[in-house]
């Protein structure tokens, strides 16, 4: 069983500015079912938190940046706010925040500061001091996937432990792969693919197959993370460390979405308002 996850925030989130020159955009909101049934709106990172809690986590780190100090703030508890509320007859809407606040009092949260946006794969290397010797699930934080059940979770983790992997990945397909992670394979069984080869945004990809940021993985990751040099945009890719376990001789599998999950991506306008369309679809109040 997966224990611990790595999520990542820091990245700068410069496609979405105006917005998100003071605001993180792992904290831009979009739809969620409440308890009580209804519909509430609540930043994507909580989203991306509360369905990782759900699935089993308890052990949490963050990988924040230079303003991104709202997400701390978000994430630690302000009971005497909600005993406002509560004060105040918003009864509903406290219930909905002490659901968060008992999520994390049950968890135990790290966070780890990356000082400049030095990429993803340096954002994971800086969580070995949290992860030690076990598997952890790693995640960008803008990006959710809305699986029924957690569905996605549960196939990558049984993939992972079945087989006893030391690295597995969501991947599904896409028309234009170049602006994305992409992963060259071969289908062993169906959804699953034994991967050969991965590249960050190539000028010719080897497939459609995208690498969504979702990941499992043992420590021999930042064995090989370290070994990665900074490429051409002064970033460490996490696409080459996989590559250089590839290349080291260990398996690396990737399991393909089904079509009933959905992937919701606030990386660029466009996606984020396909991401508040499918939410809003998810929550229940849009039927278009």
């Amino acid at each position: 069983m997966i224990r611990k996850a790595v999520i990542t925030t820091a990245g700068e989130g410069t496609r979405m500015l105006p917005v998100t020159k003071e605001q993180p955009k792992e904290m831009l909101p979009l739809f969620d079912k409440s308890m009580n049934g209804g519909v509430c709106v609540k930043p994507l990172l909580q989203i991306v938190f509360e369905h990782l809690f759900e699935f089993g986590i308890r052990n949490f780190c963050f990988i924040t940046g230079r303003g991104k100090r709202s997400i701390e703030e978000h994430f630690t508890q302000d009971y005497a706010y909600l005993e406002s509320l509560i004060e105040r007859g918003k009864t509903v809407l406290a219930e909905e925040l002490g659901n968060f606040y008992r999520m994390l009092d049950s968890s135990n949260i790290f966070w780890r500061y990356q000082p400049k946006p030095t990429g993803f794969g340096d954002a994971i290397l800086l969580s070995e001091p949290f992860v030690q010797d076990e598997p952890f699930l790693a995640c960008a934080g803008d990006t959710y996937i809305q699986s029924p059940k957690n569905d996605c979770f549960k196939r990558l983790e049984s993939t992972f432990e079945k087989r006893d992997l030391d690295a597995i990945f969501l991947t599904f397909e896409v028309e234009d792969p170049k602006m994305y992670g992409v992963m060259e394979g071969e289908e062993i069984e169906e959804g699953i693919y034994k991967v050969k080869r991965v590249v960050e945004k190539p000028e010719k990809p080897p497939s459609n197959l995208s690498i969504l940021p979702v990941y499992i993985f043992k420590p021999i990751i930042f064995r090989a993370l370290e070994k990665i040099p900074y490429g051409k945009r002064n970033e460490r890719e996490l696409t080459d460390g996989i590559q250089k376990v590839i290349e080291w001789g260990f398996e690396v599998l990737a399991v393909k979405l089904h079509q009933s999950d959905k992937r919701l991506d606030i990386g660029n306008p466009e996606f984020y308002a396909e991401a508040v369309q499918l939410s809003a679809k998810w929550a229940g109040i849009y039927h278009g």
